[in-house]
């Protein structure tokens, strides 16, 4: 039984599960969009909303937690310089998901996560 367990497995152990995650933050924040399946950009959104969140605040402490999970110093200064006052007044909802349909080799429903 899994019951109250929360988040999806993706059929990876839990530090690869974990770096799929912090890459695919990175490269949503890097880009401003994302093309995956539609679990992992549910799974991302989520984090992604708190970095951004995290950017709103602006301080050392909130710098260095965001650098704690993202990897790269240029999209971390880019989340805070840029991406971050965008949303100055918005109380959250930061990303837009839309569905694409599926993937033409294995069928996997796909989804495109962006920042709105």
């Amino acid at each position: 039984m899994r019951h109250r367990k929360a988040g999806r497995h993706l059929g990876r152990s839990p530090t690869h599960r974990r770096a799929l995650y912090r890459n695919q933050v990175t490269e949503l924040l890097r880009h401003e969009k994302l093309v995956t399946t539609e679990a992992k950009a549910k799974e991302v959104r989520g984090l992604a909303e708190r970095m951004i969140t995290l950017g709103k605040k602006g301080e050392l402490s909130n710098r260095r937690q965001a650098l704690a999970y993202i990897f790269d110093t240029g999209v971390v200064r880019k989340l805070f310089d840029e991406i971050a006052p965008r949303y100055e007044e918005r109380k959250g909802g930061y990303t837009r998901l839309t569905k694409l349909g599926p993937r033409k080799g294995d069928m996997a429903p796909m989804a495109q996560l962006e920042l709105v």
